[in-house]
């Protein structure tokens, strides 16, 4: 981390990041959320501004943000925010907990989040402003696509292909090979065995469509 950073988001996931960041004696110089919950000590002693367009009064050069943002199904909130700025030319710190383990022949996308206990395998690919949360395993060759969430405690098992904004739930597992269309969402605990077209989510075995207009 060459450069001191803004956090966009004060919530749960923000305050997460905060911890990691804290831990790895990174310069935050400022929160920008419309709330900030006094309660979370971990975010106590920063800066906070209140609007989006507070972060313009950081140039793109000295700088590097942090999507504070967490990531629910059917929510955009956090890819309006990584393209917003994206395309004001800002760019996104990739966070990695130090208890994390990474394959030296992975890949990370912009913007990823690896969160503590994460491991990712050799030949994974990780997609921009995807998190990989707190004890998700990723194994060898999967190809984690633009977007996603992976929730703590989740497996995916080797060869596995995600597309864009997939939501894994806490504890699910995917089995081998098995490819995730667009805009899948997978039910907390549940093992995926067979291939899950875009725009479903998987429930206790069964499969439906999510009535999501952003499809």
């Amino acid at each position: 981390m060459n450069k001191p950073l803004v956090i966009l988001g004060a919530g749960g996931h923000a305050a997460v990041l905060m911890d990691t960041l804290r831990q790895q004696n990174a310069e935050v110089l400022a929160l920008v959320a419309p709330e900030l919950d006094s309660n979370r000590k971990v975010l106590q002693g920063i800066p906070h501004y209140l609007k989006d367009d507070d972060v313009l009064a950081f140039s793109p050069d000295n700088i590097r943000l942090v999507n504070g943002s967490g990531s629910l199904p059917g929510s955009r909130l956090r890819t309006k925010l990584f393209s917003q700025f994206i395309a004001l030319g800002y760019q996104f710190e990739t966070v990695v907990a130090e208890s994390a383990m990474i394959s030296p022949y992975a890949e990370l996308g912009h913007g990823v989040q690896v969160m503590a206990g994460a491991i990712i395998q050799a030949g994974a690919v990780i997609g921009a402003n995807s998190i990989i949360n707190s004890g998700a395993i990723i194994e060898h060759d999967c190809i984690i696509g633009a977007y996603n969430h992976i929730a703590p405690g989740v497996t995916v098992s080797g060869d596995v292909i995600t597309e864009e904004h997939v939501h894994i739930g806490v504890g699910a597992s995917i089995i081998q090979g098995i490819q995730l269309g667009h805009n899948v969402v997978v039910s907390a605990g549940v093992a995926v065995t067979k291939n899950i077209p875009a725009a479903h989510t998987v429930f206790n075995g069964r499969i439906c469509i999510i009535p999501n207009k952003d499809q």
